[in-house]
């Protein structure tokens, strides 16, 4: 499986599939994840496009820096993974924190992205769902920062979630460097420059120029973001009743929507 190194010490673990007409797609997992996320996807996207799915840096086979473990240095990345492979532009595919990773992608190297699609993705948090994140913060800082990563992606499932993805996220979260989880964590929604939280998530996605999908679990979230889509084919979807890994739970329903919106968008 093919590595590309970056620089500094940066390596990029990626896999490479398919070669069909359609746009190359990105695809980016999600926090304390792994490309491996996109094993119920990428066979039948390959069919018609070319599929680079990527381990973002501190995850997965990829390098684990001391720092700078954050979305704007991941999309920094990507953007040289993508030069590297000689790819100019991609439809960029992310899930959770990779959907706050591709907007960043998306509004800093607009050139690069020419389609974005983000589920349930890493930004638009209310305050009053973000009171706990400096408790949330302060154990990851902690000795038990694992057992703290576990009780977050509690909240990522629900009943209908199948057993096997809560085993493999919490099994994949347990072989993750702590100090990447805190980083990662604090970059998204606590740090002065982070674009998770709202009002710095609208004034941030309303850069974003190309279409745009997302969607979301969250009725009130799909609705916010639904007024900060400037392209006139974006489309904003709510699947009320999943969970935060929806494309997991329902992958044939996510195929069926992405490749539809592709057609027409």
């Amino acid at each position: 499986m093919p590595y590309a190194d970056l620089g500094q010490d940066i390596r990029l673990f990626y896999t490479d599939d398919g070669k069909g007409d359609g746009p190359p797609l990105l695809l980016v997992h999600g926090w304390g994840t792994d490309s491996h996320q996109w094993s119920w996807h990428i066979d039948a996207l390959a069919g018609k496009h070319r599929v680079i799915a990527v381990d973002l840096r501190g995850h997965g086979y990829s390098s684990v820096p001391d720092e700078g473990n954050t979305p704007r240095q991941m999309a920094a990345d990507l953007a040289a993974l993508l030069d590297g492979l000689a790819i100019p532009e991609v439809i960029a595919i992310g899930h959770s924190m990779g959907g706050q990773v591709v907007s960043i992608l998306a509004v800093e190297h607009p050139d690069k992205v020419r389609k974005l699609v983000a589920l349930d993705p890493g930004y638009g948090i209310t305050a009053d769902v973000a009171r706990t994140f400096p408790e949330t913060v302060a154990a990851l800082r902690g000795p038990h920062a694992h057992a703290a990563a576990e009780r977050l992606d509690e909240w990522c499932t629900n009943a209908a979630t199948p057993a096997v993805i809560r085993r493999w996220h919490k099994r994949r979260l347990y072989g993750m460097a702590p100090h990447v989880l805190l980083q990662a964590f604090e970059a998204m929604f606590t740090e002065p420059d982070a674009v998770g939280m709202r009002p710095a998530s609208d004034d941030y996605l309303a850069r974003r120029e190309c279409p745009v999908l997302s969607i979301w679990s969250d009725p009130e979230r799909a609705a916010w973001e639904s007024g900060l889509c400037k392209h006139p084919a974006s489309k904003v979807v709510c699947w009320e009743g999943s969970s935060h890994r929806l494309h997991e739970e329902r992958p044939g329903e996510f195929l069926l929507i992405l490749r539809r919106w592709l057609r027409t968008s």
